[in-house]
């Protein structure tokens, strides 16, 4: 699964499975600039706040202690691992 997060850093994000088996994806994102001029006397400040939060219901094949996250250039890539299939085994009934 990927997550496209545009100037998202690994610190701001959260990846977890909740009580429930579900994964929980969280990011926040603080900014704060700051632009002076001593000259001209002036001072400004820009603050902005981002939140995104959202669960997935996993499938019942996915290894939830496997479950790895890196963030990479903005986006956030989460690694399920699947079980291997179970081979079925049929097992013949003689016809009498």
């Amino acid at each position: 699964m990927e997550l496209a997060a545009p100037g998202i850093k690994k610190e701001y994000c959260r990846v977890a499975i909740n009580d429930e088996g579900n994964l929980t994806i969280a990011i926040e994102n603080k900014v704060e600039r700051k632009n002076e001029d001593k000259h001209h006397h002036y001072l400004r400040r820009e603050f902005s706040y981002s939140n995104y939060e959202q669960n997935y219901v996993l499938p019942d094949d996915v290894v939830k202690d496997q479950i790895s996250a890196k963030v990479e250039d903005g986006i956030l890539t989460i690694t399920m691992p699947k079980t291997e299939p179970k081979e079925k085994v049929t097992k013949a009934i003689e016809v009498s």
